[in-house]
């Protein structure tokens, strides 16, 4: 196996961003790609066999030009880099940086961190409704209510309805102390939380006032026509068929929906279908509709979490294999006999 060298000029900040604090980014490199990597006058210097080398120097030429435009260099950014590279696809990884969405109200820009995420973004402009699934920590519920912002500060729709099923882990709204709106917003503070970085508190309170921004839980939807809004149904695996249906046909004119959810994180009693399932089946051929499914590859929370949606992913999944085996035995003992 021969070894090659490749310098590339790099500036000092620049260099400082991509290998991280106490150059932690740098070893990840070195240990993923079987590389050397060193600052010499200026230049870095990779050293390795020579694909490798040659991928890490296209991560290295791409974490430089995203640092370039004004991007923090993060350990997801610097760990999705290395698996785009393994697909022979590390160019998006520039493509995916270039999109702003919108700001926070502290000028941190915000966009889709992975190709999964952007391609939810670009689903969410170009269809009227958008089935965002996926794991937690995917951003599916983030930057879906970046989006309904920024349609709502463009002028594009008059207000914003959140909405989600009120039953989780047991619970039910009658038995929380409070008015409706107490009752409601233990379970709505992802969004809530959301609002308030993206759009400001006072701005929130003074919209919500108005009527402008509206909260409730989904059991409140029935019987309204939902024109002219931005609505966003979270949680959507706790639906029922009948309250899914209820749901979409409250859509009126000049609106757009998004109904997030989990399938793998249903709160609803045993043996009682999802209306986020039957959705998926029903709806898949209608135009204007888009399913995005987001995996443990678009997390972009700590990369523990990544791995541990990763590993339960797994076990979920061989889990089902041994018990769809057993089926497959019972099934074949009750024929014979």
């Amino acid at each position: 196996m021969s070894l090659i060298t490749y310098n590339m000029d790099m500036s000092a900040e620049h260099m400082q961003k991509i290998f991280g604090q106490n150059d932690r980014y740098l070893k990840k490199l070195e240990t993923d790609f079987q590389v050397t990597i060193v600052d010499r006058n200026g230049a870095v210097r990779v050293t390795g066999e020579e694909s490798q080398v040659k991928r890490c120097v296209n991560i290295l030429s791409q974490l430089s030009q995203v640092s370039a435009g004004g991007s923090e260099i993060e350990e997801q950014k610097v760990d999705y880099a290395i698996s785009l590279s393994q697909e022979e696809n590390g160019e998006s990884l520039v493509e995916i940086d270039k999109e702003v969405i919108c700001h926070t109200i502290s000028g941190k820009p915000i966009k889709p961190k992975t190709l999964g995420q952007k391609q939810y973004v670009d689903a969410i402009r170009n269809n009227m409704i958008v089935f965002g699934l996926g794991p937690a920590g995917t951003g599916k519920t983030y930057l879906a209510m970046a989006m309904a912002i920024t349609a709502f500060k463009m002028d594009e729709v008059s207000r914003i309805i959140l909405t989600r099923p009120a039953i989780e882990a047991g619970e039910k709204l009658g038995f929380l102390p409070g008015d409706l709106q107490s009752k409601v917003d233990p379970y709505l503070r992802p969004l809530y939380d959301a609002l308030h970085q993206i759009m400001g508190p006072e701005s929130f309170a003074k919209n919500m006032e108005k009527g402008l921004i509206e909260v409730a839980p989904l059991a409140y939807m029935r019987g309204r026509t939902l024109d002219n809004a931005y609505i966003i149904l979270d949680e959507a695996q706790n639906t029922t068929p009948a309250q899914m249906k209820m749901f979409l046909t409250r859509i009126g004119f000049g609106s757009k929906v998004i109904v997030t959810g989990d399938a793998s994180q249903k709160d609803l009693p045993q043996g009682t279908l999802s209306g986020l399932d039957v959705a998926a089946r029903v709806l898949k051929n209608i135009e204007d509709i888009a399913f995005c499914s987001l995996t443990s590859r678009d997390v972009v929370r700590h990369p523990l979490v990544q791995k541990i949606v990763k590993a339960y992913d797994d076990y979920e999944g061989s889990e089902k294999r041994r018990q769809d085996k057993i089926k497959n035995r019972e099934t074949r003992k009750n024929g014979k006999r």
